[in-house]
């Protein structure tokens, strides 16, 4: 059985503005690297074999702070990073409202289907390489506990594909935190099962 473990890195100052990031970054706050650190706590009697994280600096900090104290092999694969929002990245939904067509804008979060991003990826664009990395983690692990710390795209891309959901559903509940928690168990056959789903109860760990 296969434990696969995936999270959204801590929350960043863009976070805070409001600003879309995509493959652009920006450093955690200091409740960024607290969520990190709860998580860290939270994993630290779980034996993860790897770590996986893109290859943005902000979900790198992440799983550093994670990995404290631990010896776990962090590996950077740039199928992980976020959704590539072209021209929007840096900006706020306002301004991206005001330069732009608001139907634009309002595809990406209502129906992810027909947004046609400004110089930027689909979000069938991001889903296959999410799915060929998913294919690498069928090879490479069969069993034990692996985490992956990534973006709010690929956190939802990966609860569509383990829930069998269809594109349209994307932004279907829960809300995906900074540091929240998602686990899905897969076993040799493929048969998924998910049990946790932006999960926050390790918060409880802040200031441990």
């Amino acid at each position: 059985m296969l434990s696969l473990y995936f999270t959204r890195h801590g929350e960043t100052m863009w976070n805070r503005e409001g600003r879309l990031q995509g493959w652009h970054d920006s450093p955690l706050t200091k409740e960024g690297e607290n969520i990190a650190k709860s998580l860290g706590h939270y994993f630290r009697d779980i034996p993860l074999s790897t770590i996986y994280t893109s290859t943005s600096g902000r979900t790198i900090r992440t799983a550093e702070l994670i990995n404290s104290g631990q010896n776990t092999p962090i590996v950077l694969d740039e199928r992980l990073r976020e959704i590539h929002l072209g021209e929007w990245e840096g900006k706020t939904r306002e301004e991206i409202a005001s330069a732009y067509s608001k139907e634009r804008l309002e595809a990406f979060w209502n129906n992810p289907e027909a947004y046609k991003p400004a110089g930027g990826e689909t979000f069938c664009q991001v889903e296959s390489r999410v799915n060929d990395f998913i294919s690498d983690i069928y090879r490479n692990h069969q069993n034990g506990h692996v985490l992956l710390v990534t973006h709010t795209v690929i956190v939802k891309l990966l609860l569509k594909r383990f829930k069998n959901r269809m594109l349209h559903q994307l932004w279907d509940p829960p809300f995906i935190h900074p540091g929240c928690l998602n686990l899905v168990e897969i076993d040799r056959n493929r048969q998924m099962n998910v049990l946790l789903e932006g999960d926050l109860s390790h918060e409880k760990y802040y200031g441990s």
